[in-house]
């Protein structure tokens, strides 16, 4: 079965007429690598967020859902990023915006996907995913 996490998560905002980030299971070892989700009203394909944490160690993760790098969010999104300051790392983190979103009432879905996925995030993984896309491989891959 060919997956498209872009279809996918369209269809899903039409469904439920509010934000979704694309998200996947990962090793529950890995999730401070990640912006990682909290769930609620979880069904087979997807689950309304609670809220995100970014980066955050084993024990304080509230699931091993994460952040896979693509968005369907509001332009109040912008308003949002603009009202940070440097997080984790002196960082700005779109996670806090959809934080503050989340609070406010703003409806995020998780879709999950379970089609390939490349991760860039580290110099093996996206050595990896160099080779592969050159093979011509059809993936999905988040930086």
């Amino acid at each position: 079965i060919k997956h498209n996490c872009s279809k996918e998560m369209i269809k899903l905002h039409k469904i439920t007429k509010g934000s979704v980030i694309a998200t996947k299971r990962v090793q529950r070892k890995t999730v401070s690598r990640w912006g990682i989700l909290s769930l609620k009203n979880k069904k087979k394909n997807y689950f309304q967020i609670k809220d995100v944490v970014e980066k955050p160690s084993i024990k304080k993760a509230p699931s091993n859902f994460a952040i896979i790098g693509r968005y369907i969010l509001t332009s109040k999104i912008f308003a949002e990023i603009k009202k940070l300051k440097p997080g984790q790392g002196g960082e700005i983190h779109i996670t806090d915006a959809i934080k503050n979103l989340i609070h406010k009432n703003n409806k995020f879905y998780g879709n999950i996907f379970k089609g390939k996925y490349l991760d860039c995030g580290t110099l093996n993984g996206y050595i990896d995913s160099g080779i592969r896309i050159k093979k011509g491989i059809k993936w999905n891959c988040a930086w």
